[in-house]
């Protein structure tokens, strides 16, 4: 049963030997008082059906399975994206081990993210001792120069103040008082992992600019601040890059991660790399707007930019596929006074010329696709624009006004009149509908394979196979690094889409002598 360097196997092979089988078998059947095969089959055919599927949308108070992460996950991401940031949670120990490594899971890098664990005597007597502890341990031992405060569950069902904290801390001389620490009240059990980096980034907005707002002037600096919201394609901050230096547009995209979050394996270690300035942030009131690229995602930070800034907050939608990219660069384009640039309109025609090469392939398959609010918005648009006829789209994160805006583009357009929209459920509620209003493919994040592997175990004819598109990403290497935004990521995301259509046909018609009439070697 061991193994020996000879012959050294990872777990998939490894536990297919006899050995090993005998040892599962053996524990099965003495240890797990496991039903029979019949039985298990028995249930997993009655959970595929119509019936269940009613039961199942019956639910109140189970979550099984949330299309969604937590409130301090997003602050967290939103703090590494600012220069010399060390993001700190003021909660458990636990709480930030699942923070990094679900970062770390998707990103492959190192997390910098630090936590004042508290245990049981702070959630009956308060954290304000490991506060005081843990930002002068964080400082001595990391030297950040801004630390970037949140909470979890525990601080907040307690009802510990941030604020009254971190001014402890720097007035009894545990954190130099000159330190910017930015606060966010971001609960775990409320939200998501959207609202929390929009509650980071309204604390980067508040400490930076709210109490110096006397000399600021709206247009002054001649830029334009570009904020994301939760973002983890790293290539989608690359592209806007890219689009502003192209069309030679002065700006700043306000918290920017992609450096941080993509170190180069060159020896030496970067704790922190890249990300928005200090100086960037105090100056952002001057620009001549702030463009909100996930405004359902941004509405803390909306009301900063339009309250406090006093700039028009313009409205946005996401820049994925061509009409939101096409709206992106002209709204930049009437707010600078600055012509789209040659290579971007170049890179459109591209664009097109792909979606028409695809097209026959695209049109009519049917998509389910789950996801956060502003990413749906823009990809079942996308999906709309290359004829594909989307059957169901579940947000967990999203609201009934979102749910009126994504049903007047599925009304746009012929493509969208067969389709249901879903808030406030979650994957297991997803994957009775992938029985019940089979589609050809789904669309999700790395949690979508159990869905998948469900719909497999059922028959090939019932297979729904999983197109990975958003986040996390766990189970396939170096997708992080895409873009979805822009002309190129529309170019990104067809190919993705109608690669996978090709490789279902040459599986499908594969059969030698009985199917293969349509194993054509072009497509």
């Amino acid at each position: 049963m061991s193994q020996t360097i000879d012959e050294i196997k990872p777990g998939y092979p490894l536990f297919k030997q006899p050995e090993y089988q005998d040892l599962i078998a053996r524990k099965r059947a003495l240890s797990e008082e496991a039903h029979s095969d019949q039985k298990i089959e028995e249930v997993f055919q009655w959970t595929t059906t119509q019936a269940y599927q009613d039961l199942n949308f019956e639910r109140k108070a189970l979550t099984v399975n949330p299309a969604k992460a937590c409130q301090p996950l997003g602050s967290v991401l939103c703090s590494l994206g600012f220069e010399k940031t060390l993001p700190y949670v003021h909660g458990s120990q636990g709480c930030v081990a699942y923070f990094r490594s679900y970062f770390n899971r998707h990103f492959k890098e190192p997390i910098a993210c630090v936590s004042d664990s508290m245990t049981e005597d702070a959630a009956v007597f308060g954290g304000n001792k490991n506060m005081d502890a843990g930002l002068a341990n964080a400082y001595a031992l990391y030297k950040p120069e801004i630390i970037a405060v949140s909470t979890t569950c525990m601080a907040e069902v307690i009802g510990d103040d941030l604020n009254a904290f971190v001014g402890n801390a720097k007035n009894d001389g545990h954190l130099p008082k000159d330190i910017p620490t930015p606060l966010a009240n971001t609960p775990s059990f409320v939200g998501s992992h959207i609202t929390g980096w929009d509650a980071m980034f309204d604390g980067f907005c508040k400490n930076f600019t709210s109490k110096s707002m006397e000399d600021k002037e709206v247009g002054s600096n001649n830029k334009i601040n570009l904020v994301t919201g939760f973002e983890t394609y790293l290539g989608n901050y690359r592209v806007l890059h890219r689009m502003m230096q192209e069309m030679d547009i002065p700006y700043s995209l306000l918290s920017d991660p992609s450096e941080v979050l993509d170190t180069p394996a060159d020896g030496q270690y970067r704790m922190y790399s890249g990300g928005t300035t200090a100086d960037e942030m105090k100056d952002a009131p001057n620009a001549i707007d702030t463009l909100l690229l996930q405004p359902w995602a941004l509405i803390k930070t909306k009301k900063t930019v339009k309250n406090v800034w006093k700039q028009p907050a313009t409205p946005m939608s996401v820049p994925i596929g061509l009409d939101n990219t096409d709206a992106f660069l002209m709204t930049l384009s009437e707010l600078t006074g600055k012509s789209v640039a040659d290579s971007l309109t170049l890179e459109r025609g591209r664009l097109v010329d792909m979606m028409t090469d695809s097209h026959t392939w695209l049109h009519g398959k049917k998509f389910g696709i789950y996801g956060d609010p502003d990413y749906l918005l823009g990809m079942v648009k996308f999906l709309l624009e290359l004829g594909c006829e989307p059957t169901t789209i579940l947000c967990h994160n999203g609201t009934k006004k979102w749910g009126k805006a994504m049903q007047a583009i599925l009304d746009s357009s012929p493509y969208g009149t067969d389709c249901k929209v879903f808030i406030n459920k979650d994957l297991w509620h997803f994957r009775s509908l992938m029985f019940t209003n089979k589609p050809d493919f789904m669309i999700g994040n790395s949690y979508g394979k159990f869905v998948e592997r469900d719909t497999m175990a059922k028959g090939d004819e019932f297979a729904v196979p999983l197109i990975r598109i958003g986040f996390p990403i766990f189970d396939r290497h170096h997708m992080h690094r895409q873009t979805t935004w822009g002309y190129e990521g529309a170019m990104q995301m067809l190919s993705t889409l109608v690669n996978e259509i090709l490789a279902k046909l040459d599986k499908e018609t594969s059969e030698y002598g009985k199917t293969d009439f349509g194993y054509d070697l072009v497509r």
